[in-house]
């Protein structure tokens, strides 16, 4: 099969090291952006398994079991090389090269502009082999595909809109992966799309550039990430199965032929943007856009990723408005966030700050992203709150870093977030954290060179929130210590 490949930029997924935290209050969120008090040994890597108790169905929602991907709940634990070790500074290293090159990719996505695609010849320029992880996400999710249903494992990205997995017969390449490779021919209800279908134009709309194959004229896409690795196949119709009662005929998804890079053993990638190709869009009919998810405090135990309302917070959601940045920014999540707080009080930033870089939450960026005067303050305050801690080296992004080596327990400020509309958002404690070891656990913030880069709140600040998309409604929900 010849294919009349394109390319196309998108994410580059991230890994991240989880925080376990253990407070003493037994009930943290009822004090608002105050200093949180943690046991030490709580902040380091868990190896055992302990899974949340909240069931996958209900009868007004759907759930799916989110598992950390190098946690000891994951199914790549056992084979994964890049598995999280106590102290291993060149895989925390890694982990957030891979962050800013995912941060990298956004931007470069909001500043694309349509090239020509490439020819059939032009396609054996793309790389053979990435040289970084992708990091394609560190939260997986298990569905299934066809008919008979397959299970396949896809990390859920709200920063992506298309659902994609490695198909059989990997005509060019495909990468290693730890469940069998789907394969189409032995799915009753698998359909390929022609090319001059109305469908196949839809990837347009996602910024995927699409073609034709020589052999079929069948839909292509073709997705690059920001590291290099890229994915180009089939963009076809299949059974996606979510739950026994919960299946939907004739879901768009990419069926790739030709995939490179390590993408660490997950078959593929599940698109929770906002384009109409985008699984939120696609069960539109039964969820309403309505999708809420629990990332847990720690690896080793799990959260939850849930579609349709009444799986989510009984109560205590704050709901602030999504926004739209600009036309490229559409699949992306934006919030109007205007001004941050540590304990209790607000750092002395104009909103504007905020507002004219603008701000998006995503699930596949680790660290929070902040305009360069945003950060500074933010630095500036947290550290006079940790002053009787002795500060250690950096690592990469990460300037400011503690050694808790000799403490049982330490203290460090609560930090808060302010929206356009009044609501206020207290970041759990293992929110504010990234922990490399004992002897070196950083601030999970990160500023940009100058105010003019898009702000992002990334997965480490989502710990034990509930994240509740009303899509429909037109806003994004935080519920406190909703997850395990």
């Amino acid at each position: 099969m010849g294919f009349f490949s394109v390319f196309v930029f998108l994410i580059l997924c991230s890994f991240e090291k989880d925080i376990a935290v253990a407070a003493i209050s037994p009930e943290p969120h009822l004090l608002p952006h105050t200093t949180h008090t943690v046991e030490v040994n709580s902040l380091l890597p868990a190896t055992t398994c302990n899974p949340s108790t909240k069931g996958h169905t209900n009868n007004k929602a759907t759930i799916l079991e989110v598992v950390h991907k190098h946690g000891p709940c994951s199914i790549f634990h056992k084979s994964s090389k890049t598995s999280t070790t106590k102290g291993d500074d060149k895989y925390h290293a890694q982990i957030l090269k891979q962050d800013e090159a995912r941060v990298n990719s956004i931007h470069s996505r909001l500043n694309y502009r349509i090239h020509h695609p490439f020819t059939q010849s032009a396609a054996t320029t793309l790389p053979a082999k990435s040289g970084l992880l992708l990091g394609s996400g560190n939260y997986f999710v298990t569905v299934g595909l066809g008919t008979p249903a397959k299970q396949l494992s896809l990390v859920f990205d709200t920063g992506s809109d298309l659902t994609w997995t490695q198909c059989r017969p990997c005509l060019r390449s495909c990468y290693t992966q730890s469940e069998p490779i789907f394969d189409p021919s032995l799915s009753a209800s698998y359909k390929n799309l022609s090319c001059t279908s109305a469908t196949c134009t839809k990837l347009s709309s996602a910024v995927i550039q699409h073609g034709c194959s020589s052999a079929s004229s069948s839909c292509v896409y073709g997705i690059r990430y920001g590291d290099g690795s890229f994915s180009i196949g089939d963009f076809a119709k299949e059974k996606l199965t979510l739950t026994s009662t919960d299946v939907f005929e004739g879901f768009l998804f990419g069926c790739g032929q030709e995939n490179e890079g390590l993408f660490n053993g997950s078959a593929g990638l599940l698109g929770l943007g906002r384009n109409n190709i985008s699984l939120v869009e696609q069960t539109a009919m039964k969820y309403n856009r309505f999708f809420s998810y629990c990332l847990p405090s720690t690896s080793s135990s799990t959260g939850h990723l849930t579609f349709g309302k009444g799986g989510g917070s009984a109560n205590g959601v704050k709901f602030t408005k999504l926004t739209t940045l600009s036309k490229r920014a559409s699949s992306f999540y934006g919030l109007g966030l205007t001004g941050i707080s540590v304990n209790r009080r607000q750092l002395p930033v104009a909103s504007s700050v905020f507002s004219s870089s603008g701000t998006i939450i995503d699930s596949g960026t680790v660290i929070t992203r902040l305009p360069a005067t945003a950060y500074r303050a933010l630095r500036d305050a947290f550290r006079e709150g940790m002053k009787n801690y002795k500060m250690t080296t950096s690592i990469s992004l990460l300037d400011t870093c503690y050694n808790f080596s000799g403490y049982k327990t330490v203290s460090y400020p609560g930090i808060a977030f302010r929206f356009g509309d009044g609501v206020t958002v207290d970041l759990d404690p293992a929110g504010i954290l990234y922990v490399v070891s004992s002897s070196q656990a950083c601030l999970a913030f990160a500023g940009h060179k100058d105010d003019t880069g898009l702000g992002i709140i990334g997965n480490v600040q989502q710990k034990r929130l509930e994240m509740v998309y009303d899509v429909a409604g037109k806003k994004v929900g935080f519920a406190p210590a909703s997850c395990p």
